[in-house]
Parts: structure tokens; sequence; C-alpha cells
């Protein structure tokens, strides 16, 4: 199901220009159709009142938006925010959101700003203003996803994919199969079913129902399946409330096929009368699970959880994923691709194109990356949701209410094709000098500006990750006890998904005796003649990420610069033979920039280093190899070009 069902009940009684003091017969007779999801019965009643309260201006706008009526919602809000008094911050939000549902972004920009000085630290304003820059690029289709809208769709509700074996299990509101079909309040369609249909040649076949032996009698659906599909984890309405209750929440089964046939459901411990929990999302194995709920305790809506099960089988306390995922608003359909460590989700809290945008970040063990809006054409100003790859990450599902499609939520097939840039693993292992893996290593990771990212301790093996963004400068140091603390720096420039970083640890006794050594080159570095090179560092081919080796004379030069606050350096940074001349020449200005960039960020007035890329000039050797000439030289030959050097331009 695609929302939680858990409207927002606000009273309000003020008076205001425009709005009624007291709610009027009609409006009252719309608000029981409200609660119990006929939002067109709502509708019409609340039309047909001569005035209504805050409260009701509000659920007629929140009825539009629920029948997908989002002209008429826009209006609604518009009187509703344009009244002298009663409004909610909420109001300037979910207004700015349906304004961008509309594609009235700048107008949209307009209400988040108001609802941004009303509720500067709530989550969703400081996401809207750490991403609001980014629109331009979310709106580009810049060819990285093929979209198939597939036929088997209908006008019915079609959504909520899961794989199971070969075939793929979806949720749908179609029709057929007995001669009275119960319908739901919320849309006038039949419950929703689980069906099953075969993949051919990218499309789906005509599906069948998944299991004939459920009931049916409320909504069921969506689902998912361990790897064996003997195990199955699957959204349902809580079917025991009345219509008194006027809330009916989502409650998680499980199944287990066995002798060839499926268990009876099973119920979820967490499922409560007065929340929700759904949008369950197994791992292979079956013993991890990610789902969505309003649970106390949370964000303000409903969140992303996940909770494994204990050795008697047992599902633990769930873990809230925190607020790099969730938001006041509401974050849902969480897909975990475990073979690559990505949560894929869909999210209305988040800054995105409109509706629910569907979402992808990195999860490994309690570690989140960053949270990365998947763009366009995925996304769209509509609801874009349940996203579902391969173990690839090449191809995959979602569903969306866009236009172009069937009517309703429809499925659609997406292709992968430039893969997803979702960030990098930074890994490392905290050292001594001698190599050997130091426990218990309390490591930093820092931006190149010095701000904290994430702290952690190592353990037994020294070793630590940390889930990082791609292009960027990071700074690792490590602290213990009787060592005195190590720093290395790392960028994620490249195109490895894993940079490796080790931190080396000193004793006090070996940082002294570094101390002298480093004495040592100072007096003869002070002694250089101004046109003499310092030793250079060396890069490996292709790649501009500063080597471990490199570290040690790079911070030699560091110490020379501090103690000589007058001494000014320029670097000059080399390619070796190989690719062309416009290749190089980029190549090397990123090595003489993160070569200048260690040491700035070390030393006082950083203006005194600087420094740029000669491609592959000034060869060394005679390994040269431009036009026609190939050259026969070693990879060792070839790793002499691949160099910054260090001039010391004035003592």
């Amino acid at each position: 199901m695609k929302t939680l069902f858990i409207p927002a009940i606000v009273f309000i009684g003020l008076s205001v220009n425009g709005i009624a003091q007291e709610k009027s017969n009609k409006e009252k007779r719309g608000d029981k159709y409200y609660f119990t999801y006929s939002f067109n019965k709502a509708i019409d009643c609340y039309t047909e009142a001569k005035h209504l309260t805050v409260d009701g201006q509000r659920k007629l706008a929140k009825s539009y938006q629920s029948e997908n009526k989002d002209s008429l919602s826009e209006i609604a809000y518009a009187k509703l925010v344009n009244t002298s008094g009663g409004t909610l911050p909420e109001d300037y939000y979910n207004y700015a959101m349906i304004l961008k549902d509309n594609s009235k972004y700048a107008e949209a920009d307009t209400y988040m700003n108001k609802f941004i000085a009303l509720k500067p630290t709530d989550l969703r304003a400081k996401d809207y203003i750490a991403n609001k820059a980014t629109l331009p690029d979310l709106r580009k289709d810049d060819g990285k996803y093929s979209i198939e809208h597939l036929n088997f769709n209908t006008d019915a509700e079609d959504f909520g994919t899961s794989y199971y074996k070969n075939e793929i299990v979806f949720t749908a509101s179609r029709g057929g199969g007995k001669m009275i079909q119960k319908k739901s309040n919320w849309n006038g369609k039949p419950y929703l079913k689980m069906y099953v249909s075969q993949v051919e040649q990218g499309q789906m076949k005509t599906p069948s129902i998944f299991d004939k032996s459920l009931d049916y009698k409320m909504n069921d659906g969506p689902a998912s399946f361990s790897k064996d599909a003997a195990y199955m984890a699957f959204t349902r309405n809580n079917g025991e409330l009345k219509r008194k209750d006027r809330i009916v929440n989502l409650e998680i089964y499980f199944r287990t096929y066995k002798e060839g046939k499926w268990s009876k459901p099973e119920a979820f411990y967490l499922n409560n009368k007065d929340y929700s929990v759904g949008h369950p999302c197994l791992s292979a194995n079956g013993n991890t699970m990610y789902f969505t709920s309003d649970m106390p305790g949370g964000y303000g809506g409903a969140d992303i959880y996940r909770t494994t099960k204990n050795e008697k089988g047992e599902w633990t306390k769930p873990e809230n994923l925190g607020n790099k995922i969730n938001t006041e608003g509401d974050e849902m359909f969480p897909f975990y691709e475990e073979n690559n460590g990505v949560l894929f989700f869909a999210s209305n809290g988040r800054f995105g194109l409109g509706g629910l945008d569907i979402f992808i970040c990195m999860v490994k063990d309690a570690k989140v990356g960053h949270v990365y809006n998947a763009g366009a054409p995925l996304n769209t100003p509509y609801d874009d949701f349940a996203m579902i790859t391969d173990d690839k990450l090449s191809k995959g599902y979602f569903s969306s209410n866009r236009t172009g499609g069937s009517g309703d939520d429809d499925i659609y097939a997406v292709g992968i094709l430039k893969g997803l840039d979702i960030g990098k693993q930074l890994k490392g292992i905290a050292k001594d000098k001698e190599g050997n893996q130091l426990a218990k290593t309390f490591i930093t990771l820092r931006t190149d500006k010095d701000s904290v990212m994430d702290t952690l301790t190592t353990k037994t093996n020294g070793a630590y990750t940390f889930l990082v963004e791609s292009n960027k400068n990071y700074k690792l140091s490590g602290k213990k006890e009787k060592y005195i603390e190590g720093d290395t720096i790392a960028n994620t420039f490249g195109k490895e998904f894993i940079v490796r970083a080790d931190v080396i640890l000193l004793t006090r006794e070996e940082h002294i005796a570094k101390k002298v050594e480093v004495g040592a080159d100072l007096a003869k570095i002070v002694k250089f003649d101004p046109s003499v090179t310092d030793q250079p560092i060396y890069f490996d081919l292709d790649k501009y990420n500063i080597r471990q080796d490199a570290v040690a004379e790079l911070t030699k030069i560091v110490q020379v610069l501090n103690e000589y606050p007058t001494m000014v350096i320029e670097l000059r940074s080399y390619t070796d033979c190989r690719e062309t001349k416009e290749y190089n020449q980029i190549l090397s200005d990123k090595r003489a920039k993160v070569s200048a960039w260690y040491i700035k960020s070390r030393i006082t007035n950083p203006e005194r280093i600087y420094g740029k890329g000669y491609g592959k000039t000034n060869l060394v050797n005679g390994c040269a190899c431009d036009g026609d000439v190939v050259s026969t030289c070693s990879e060792a030959e070839h790793q002499k070009n691949r160099r910054t050097e260090f001039i010391i331009v004035k003592k």
C-alpha cells in the first residue's frame, strides 16, 4: 500500500477572515467521510458547505491531494495559507509540495522559505537548504536511466514489485473473479491483492493471483521474499478495526512455504492498532527486515526501521535508521540490495522534484552514507516509489503515477545505464610503524575544511570503514594510548569504489626520532639553491590520490614551511607520456592541486605554496610516446615521470 493511511487530524476553532468559526453540518459530514478515506464524498460535502473552518479547508485541500486532483488542491491550499490567522507551519510546507507537484518550483520556494522561517530545525528544512541548488541537475535527463512502461498495466493501481524465484510479485487493485467486488472507501477501487507474473523479453506476462488461499477481506501487499522463496513478509490492513475507529493501520504478516503450500499468516509482534508497520523488505536469508512505521519515538512521519532475528528466531527491537534517511515527512518502501549494500527508499520529506521521490544511499552495518536523489527521469513531479534492482544494480522496477501511464499507479522497468554514483567506501587499518594492527584506535574522519564527519573505534584487526561521497578530499586521524596521534589524507576522485588509506601511529620515542630526522633534512633543505628541487612524490598510473609513500615527504615539507614562515615553494606536477596531451594536462593539474591541498591545510600562510600541472612535458628519461612513437619503457621507468616536484623559490 502506497500510503500508511494516517491523515493528520487537527481540530482548530479560530476566527479568521473568510473562514467559519464553527463547523456546519455539511462540514461535519465531510469530516466523517474524510476519516474513513472516502475522499470524493468528503470533497462533495466540503464544497457544498457555504463556509469552512480552518480545519475543514485543510481537509478539503488534503482530500483533493489524496485523489490526485493537484490543481484543485493547490487552490484550496492557497486559500488556507492566505487567511489572516490559523495557518500552521505544516500548511506552508504542504502548499509548497503541491506547488512542486504542479511543477511551480519558484512559487514552491516562496512557501518553503516561510516554512523554514517558522521551523528552521526541521529536518525537511535543513535538507531543503542543503540541496535546493541541485534542482537543475535533478531535473536534467543525462542518460543514466532507461525507462519503459510495461504493457500489462491497467487503469487500476499496479505497484510494489518484489523478486520471487524467476517471477515478479506485485500489488494491484484489479477486479475480476467475483460477481460482487468489495471496494476500498479510500479510492472506490477493489481491495489490493498480490499477483504474480512471469517476465518475458522485459515485459510481464498476464498475471495471476499469487495465492488464492488468502481471503483478501482487506488490502494485502506489497510483499517481500527470502532468496529461496520459502519465507515471505507482506503488508495487510488491520481488519479488526471498526468504522468508528476511523484510522485503518497497516500491519506486517509472515508466511512459510512448506509441503507445497503457504502457511497461515503469522502476525509481526510490532503490529498495533495505534500505529502502522508495513512495506517489509527481507534479506536473502530472511533474517533481516527493513520496514516502514510511524510508531512513537520516530522523527514525526513514517520512518524506515531495521530488525534482525536472534538465535531463537525472534525479531529483535527495531533500529530507526536515523536522520540521515528519515525526516518529519514520510520515508517508505525500503529495498535493500545487500550484494552492494545499497538502500533504495521513497520520501516526500527530502528535497526532490515533487510527490514521492526515489532516494539511494549506502548502508553498511550501523553506517549510513550520503543520501542521493535518483533524479530524472526516474523521479518526476508525481509519486515515484517502490524501486527494486538486481544484484548488479543494472536493472529493476519501480512504480509511479506519472502522466503517460495506463492510469493511477503503474509499474515501470528501469535500466541503470551509467552505474549509480552513491559514494565510496573509505577503508583502512590503524597500524604502528612496523605494520602491526592496532586495536581500539579512535579514528576521526574530517573534511578538507577540518569539519568532523564521523568517528569510530577499531576492533581487534585495527580496520575501519567510512561511507563517503565521491570527488572529495578527506582527512583521517588516529588516537591511541601510548601513541602520538597519526594522520593521513585520502580523496575519492578516482573510479574505485573502495578507497584505501591507512593511519600510521608512532610511539613517543619514534616521534622524537622522526623529529631528529626531519631536522637533519631541514638543515639540508635550507642550504638549497632556489632552483634546486627537493625529493619528488610519485603517483600511480591514471591517478592523483596521495600515496602512502608520499605522505612522509609531504610531512617533511609541511614541517619545513612551519619552521620557516617566509619560505615559498612552487609545485610542478607531471604525467608519463601515455594518453593525449589534453588528458595529461588535466591529470597533472589535479596532481598539483591535491599536492598543494595537503600542504596548505597544514601550514601557516597557505598562499606560500602554489603550482600547476605540466602534462607529459619535461620527462626525466627517454620514455616519450607522442604521435606514432610507441614507448618501450618499462612501468618502473614510466613511474619516474608521474611526479610532483617541489622548488624553493624563496627562503
